[in-house]
């Protein structure tokens, strides 16, 4: 059961952002550091990317492990009240998601995905300028 009324659950879900979270500011302002520069949420591509490398054909998704259904601890928990509802949703968001890189790579984009958990991790610096250097 939620323990929250109905119209205060609407407005924690109304302030759930989709742009400038915490996890992507810190992306940005980590690959703003090494000297790359970028575009954000380009609407004209399919997904709408978080930050996009024209020149360089590649892009980067920023993803919550929740809303994004990742297979990590965060990703896997699941609110206990309204199960069917939950299940369907995340599991759109997956699907949408896949559809998304699947266009993108037929449009010829490389794509990186950074899960929310694994923003913090020591190897994520290293991993962002092989992706970015790479042909």
């Amino acid at each position: 059961m939620d323990n929250l009324t109905a119209l205060q659950r609407q407005a924690t879900m109304r302030a759930v952002r989709s742009k400038d979270t915490s996890p992507e500011m810190f992306v940005r302002r980590l690959i703003h550091a090494l000297g790359y520069r970028y575009r954000l949420h380009d609407q004209r591509l399919p997904g709408c990317p978080d930050m996009v490398f024209p020149v360089r054909k590649k892009l980067i998704f920023i993803h919550g492990c929740f809303w994004h259904g990742h297979r990590c601890p965060a990703g896997l928990n699941r609110p206990a009240s309204n199960k069917a509802y939950w299940r369907a949703k995340l599991m759109r968001n997956r699907l949408r998601d896949a559809r998304h890189v699947r266009d993108l790579r037929k449009l010829g984009w490389k794509i990186l995905t950074i899960w929310e958990c694994e923003i913090r991790s020591p190897g994520l610096r290293r991993r962002l300028i092989h992706f970015l250097e790479k042909r």
